[in-house]
């Protein structure tokens, strides 16, 4: 028939077509033919696609086979196996450290390849959902910030605390199958922010901030965080001090409580792929504590109903007590002294009139006073035995005064009768009081005798001999701390576990004992969700100051994790417990730069640009450095943090703010409290000294007075009647 194209090298000839007939091709389509590509080392998998006809899932996939030729090519059989088996692990370890690099917060993995510390959840995602619905539905959550995903929102929970607000809504056909929401559905009252200025003729004080004012916390997170926004101390002390033009974060609520519209359920879009009915773990993505179980259903109260201030029958809000909380154990001394007349000289507690509480609403200072070392059991007469000293202290006694006694409480703190007050506890507490002072997992173990009459109470850590067991009973029986190597470290934990304990049962704020006000704290009362502050530059809380609401969910939930975690409530723990639960909104995480505008500084940040004044340690607020000695005195109160709320010190309890007068300075009013300080002083002195002199003397003074001396003394002139608060107000007798 037709004659073969083939030539005799077994190629086929070009040249001519199968029917015989010459075939021109191009020269270039020629070479292509002779020599043909070298294999890939890739090749192309087409997957079809369930439910989409003519549409294939393009995958492009190694071509291990050629990859295994040329291994075996260059090395042995052996070695060539070997070498291909470690450059494939060392391929995948590649990627899966650029993604765990590169991974967002909303998209983390279900569970650690290299776990840490273990986690801390005992809650199942459905009681997760009821406690973020209770905090926002009770007017807790007056932010702007989405909800987690993780936490797996179904219906947008309603917002009494925060105004309507267009939210954009992606179609259905576009969203995911079953996707959680993030917001929240708004329908509280509008806000009008402020611009704060202060008005003639009262032009050298700034402005008390008007009643029912609010902090917007969402603005003052963005201006002042840091190091998520890289944003200075001192930039976000300008913001706090002027609040005004471009800074308004200050807000009123105008207007009732809408009423709320239903959201409707996120039933998701239109999902193509056919799945098969299947049972779905409801908590998967959720890390559980080892070796114990989920927790049964959290039962918790209706939501509260959210008033705004110009809505109240009176001044003070009856669900949100304005309450100041603090601890303190062993002798009164300048400490808890100084903090109370910073709270005298900074809230408005309208001293000067004659019926104050018809204009505003006042808060109260609570002082809890733990009779005792913190092991020890209180005595029946432990109350009475309290006052007493108090009115023997020199330093306490003033504050016992007619003019204070609405404003300053003193309560004595009982371990038992607090933790028993916690409902969902208190059935279950004492299974740990023998590893009831727990620290991050460092417990000190304190066993009660109950066989004799006198209580008696011994002490156990993870140490040996006899030096050891007398370190521990002189640890046990500390009453406070009189020096660095003396610090009373079971009172420290202690007041760990006090501050949540005070807040869950009254509400309010609790403060550290080493805290002074800067200036008036309305606007944070205004803001009704739960907070505390940075732990430096890391992202933990710092409890020095804690904000939490009376009874709430996010209490209940803190308090149940924590008697399955030991009872460990050192800040670092609890930072962990609202991690692993996804609630860190329901706690926010405010700026130190609020509360303790030194912090960052001490530990080597921001020293290109520090606030005023720069401490490179926080001793320098007792001992300031010579360069900087001139600001205290030329500045005084008005140069000390301006802006911030408050100021932390960090402990330093053995060391007097004013060195030579060390003793209350309150005039003719309280001078019986004054001569027993004196004499006390020039009695310790004398007997150290070959010299007898008098302290006391202003020629005694330091040269340039430090910021601690500074401080007290201005708040001392305040009480007087020497001078005016920080908002022009005076103190009359």
């Amino acid at each position: 028939m037709y004659p073969s194209n083939s030539r005799q090298n077994g190629l086929r000839d070009l040249s001519r077509s199968p029917n015989g007939l010459p075939v021109f091709t191009p020269s270039i389509h020629e070479k292509k033919l002779r020599h043909p590509k070298p294999p890939s080392w890739t090749f192309s998998l087409y997957l079809p696609i369930p439910g989409l006809r003519n549409r294939h899932l393009h995958i492009i996939l190694p071509n291990l086979p050629l990859f295994h030729r040329f291994t075996r090519s260059h090395f042995s059989r052996r070695r060539g196996t070997l070498v291909l088996l470690l450059t494939c692990v060392s391929i995948l370890f590649t990627i899966f450290a650029i993604v765990q690099r590169l991974r967002t917060r909303e998209k983390q993995w279900a569970a650690p390849l290299f776990p840490g510390e273990p986690p801390t959840l005992v809650f199942g995602r459905e009681d997760l959902q009821k406690i973020w619905q209770w905090e926002v539905q009770s007017g807790h959550y007056p932010s702007s910030r989405d909800i987690p995903k993780a936490i797996g929102m179904k219906v947008p929970p309603l917002n009494p605390a925060l105004p309507p607000r267009k939210v954009a809504k992606i179609p259905s056909r576009f969203r995911p199958p079953g996707a959680a929401v993030g917001e929240t559905v708004g329908h509280g009252p509008k806000r009008v922010y402020l611009d704060v200025q202060a008005r003639p003729p009262d032009v050298a004080y700034p402005p008390r901030p008007a009643p029912g004012s609010v902090a917007d916390l969402d603005i003052i997170m963005d201006l002042c965080d840091f190091p998520s926004k890289a944003r200075y101390v001192r930039d976000c002390l300008e913001v706090l001090r002027i609040g005004g033009d471009d800074w308004r974060y200050i807000y009123l609520e105008d207007g009732p409580v809408g009423k709320p519209v239903e959201p409707v359920t996120s039933s998701g879009g239109f999902d193509p792929i056919f799945r098969p009915s299947v049972s779905i773990d409801p908590n998967a993505g959720l890390l559980k504590k080892p070796r114990t179980g989920w927790e049964l259903p959290l039962q918790l109260p209706p939501p509260l109903e959210h008033h705004p201030y110009h809505t109240l029958p009176s001044t003070c809000d009856p669900e949100n007590p304005r309450l100041f909380h603090m601890f303190w154990t062993g002798p009164f001394t300048d400490k808890p002294y100084l903090a109370l007349l910073s709270f005298l000289f900074t809230q408005n507690l309208r001293l000067h009139e004659d019926t104050p509480d018809a204009h505003v609403c006042r808060p109260q200072f609570w002082l809890w006073i733990n009779p005792g070392p913190a092991a020890a059991i209180p005595n029946p007469n432990a109350l009475h035995d309290m006052f007493e000293q108090l009115k023997s202290s020199p330093w306490a006694s003033p504050f016992l005064h007619p003019r204070f006694k609405e404003v300053i409480k003193f309560k004595m703190w009982n371990t038992t009768e607090q933790l028993d007050g916690i409902p969902e506890i208190k059935d279950e507490w004492r299974v740990l009081k023998d590893t009831l002072f727990n620290s991050g997992g460092h417990i000190i173990s304190v066993h009660h005798d109950d066989s004799t009459s006198s209580k008696s109470v011994t002490a156990s850590a993870n140490s040996g001999g006899a030096n050891a067991k007398g370190n521990e009973d002189e640890m046990l029986n500390r009453l406070g701390s009189k020096s660095a190597d003396s610090y009373d470290r079971l009172s420290v934990i202690l007041s760990d576990m006090a501050r949540f304990v005070l807040c869950h049962r009254f509400g309010g704020v609790y403060l550290d004992a080493d805290t002074i006000f800067l200036r008036d704290w309305e606007e944070l009362w205004g803001w009704k969700g739960a907070f505390a502050y940075r732990w430096s530059r890391l992202e933990k809380y710092n409890t020095a100051v804690l904000r939490m609401n009376r009874g709430s969910a996010l209490g209940s939930f803190l308090f149940r994790t924590a008697l399955k975690n030991g009872l460990d409530f050192h800040p670092m723990t609890v930072s962990k417990y609202t991690k692993d639960a996804y609630l860190e909104g329901l706690l926010l995480r405010l700026p130190d730069a609020l509360f303790d505008s030194a912090w960052l500084n001490t530990e080597y940040y921001q020293r290109d640009r520090p606030p005023q004044p720069y401490f490179s340690e926080f001793a320098d607020f007792f001992d300031t450095p010579l360069q900087n000695s001139a600001a205290p005195q030329a500045l005084g109160f008005e140069g000390f943090f301006r802006g911030a709320y408050s100021y932390h010190f960090h402990n330093f309890w053995w060391k007097p703010f004013d060195p030579s007068r060390n003793f209350p300075d309150l005039g003719p009013k309280f001078v019986d409290g004054e001569r027993i300080a004196r004499l006390n002083n020039d009695i310790a002195y004398n007997a150290t000294h070959t010299t007898q002199e008098t302290l006391g003397k202003v020629t005694q003074d330091k040269r340039d007075l430090d910021w601690a001396t500074v401080l007290k003394r201005t708040f001392e002139a305040y009480i007087r009647g020497e001078r005016p608060n920080m908002y022009g107000e005076w103190l009359q007798w």
